[in-house]
């Protein structure tokens, strides 16, 4: 019975862990899952910033190489030069990740054949096209970092502010006041045709402002970060203050060169302060992020081997059980159920030299032999 007891009990042990460590283990799986897409995505990520990073410098070294080379300066600026091998070092590493190794190569060759290339036009439309495609390799980054994808707003907002807004406005910002200073010496059609492209520069670039604004915005008004804000506030007034400046002098029927090359020279310069804060808001959000994610991941580990250790327990209980109860010697007991007494202790064996004889008893102490009497008179 006792058995037929015991074989129950350790079935319904086994029942019980299996309906308690399967769920537990499906769970643990999903999270762990959950955990690694999402580190995986962060790391991806981070590796988009650090590409972004590298471009941002890129893109105002190929400004100056542009409006330089169109006022006649052969040699283009040493910031190019390390500009360029800045990315071709983060291309090495993460080009891979990113899928821009054939994109950079392609553009390198084509930032590296500037400097030959002669005329203020000719220039101009070599910079043109080579803006253009690093804003290309710019949505490459992006999509392939799936920075566009991130589930925060505030990061949504500063990539969009970061990968889309700022170099389109640097690119705009720029080629607005080259064309400005080409239309001095353009005349007849070419001077018309420019000053057509000069009106639709100038809406790019309010349109650019506007959308840049309102993303950064946006990021403050949503972000868990507490330096963000202030970051921002005298990088974003800077900059506005040089948009105003300029638009006063890109007025379609007096364009004022000198009044627009000044405010460029502002809005590049906060464009590149507002490029580096958001760059590291955004690579430190993302090491936020990561931080709570490891977090997680060892509160996830920590939980599945307790609840090992408790199967493991409720698994070893009952033989741990049995075998102590085995263990224990069962008390003796007389068939009369009288406890047992020590005969030897109430009647001592018999002496040498009395066994047989029935006169050779030795009587206990305090005891009268009735014979004593009787074999004392016989002696007599």
């Amino acid at each position: 019975m006792n058995s037929r007891r015991t074989r129950l009990g350790s079935a319904l042990a086994v029942i019980l862990t299996v309906l308690v460590l399967v769920p537990t283990a499906v769970l643990f799986g999903r999270v762990w899952t959950d955990n690694a897409d999402q580190r995986e995505q962060a790391e991806l990520e981070k590796k988009g910033v650090e590409f972004l990073t590298a471009l941002s410098p890129l893109v105002s070294s190929l400004a100056e190489s542009e409006s330089t080379g169109i006022q006649g300066v052969t040699d283009p600026p040493d910031s190019l030069k390390a500009a360029v091998a800045k990315v071709t070092d983060v291309d090495n590493r993460l080009g891979d990740d990113l899928k821009t190794r054939e994109r950079w190569a392609d553009l390198q060759q084509k930032i590296g054949k500037l400097a030959t290339l002669k005329g203020a036009t000719t220039i101009y439309a070599a910079h043109v096209e080579v803006t253009d495609l690093i804003l290309e390799l710019y949505v490459t980054v992006r999509r392939n970092a799936e920075l566009n994808r991130d589930p925060d707003s505030d990061i949504s907002n500063l990539q969009e502010a970061t990968a889309v807004d700022m170099p389109t406005t640097v690119v705009r910002v720029n080629r607005m006041g080259d064309q400005a200073n080409l239309l001095q010496a353009a005349k007849g059609a070419a001077a018309t045709n420019l000053r057509i492209q000069f009106g639709q520069e100038v809406l790019a670039v309010q349109e650019s402002v506007n959308k840049l604004t309102n993303n950064l915005q946006a990021a403050v008004d949503n972000t868990s970060s507490p330096t963000l804000s202030g970051s921002l506030v005298s990088s974003l007034d800077s900059f506005r203050r040089g948009v105003e400046s300029m638009t006063r002098g890109a007025s379609l029927t007096n364009v004022n060169v000198a009044t627009m090359s000044t405010a460029q020279s502002t809005l590049q310069t906060a464009l590149s302060t507002l490029s580096g804060i958001t760059l590291k808001e955004m690579d430190r959000l993302l090491d936020d992020r990561l931080d709570s994610l490891n977090y997680r991941r060892t509160e996830a580990v920590i939980m599945g081997l307790l609840a090992i250790l408790l199967v493991l327990g409720a698994i070893a209980w009952p033989a741990i059980s049995r075998r102590r109860d085995q263990g224990e010697p069962a008390a003796a007991v007389p068939p009369t159920g009288e406890p047992v007494r020590d005969i030897a202790l109430n009647s001592p064996g018999p002496v040498p030299g009395y066994a047989s004889n029935p006169y050779g008893q030795i009587p206990a102490y305090g005891e009268v032999d009735p014979t004593q009497r009787e074999r004392s008179g016989a002696l007599r």
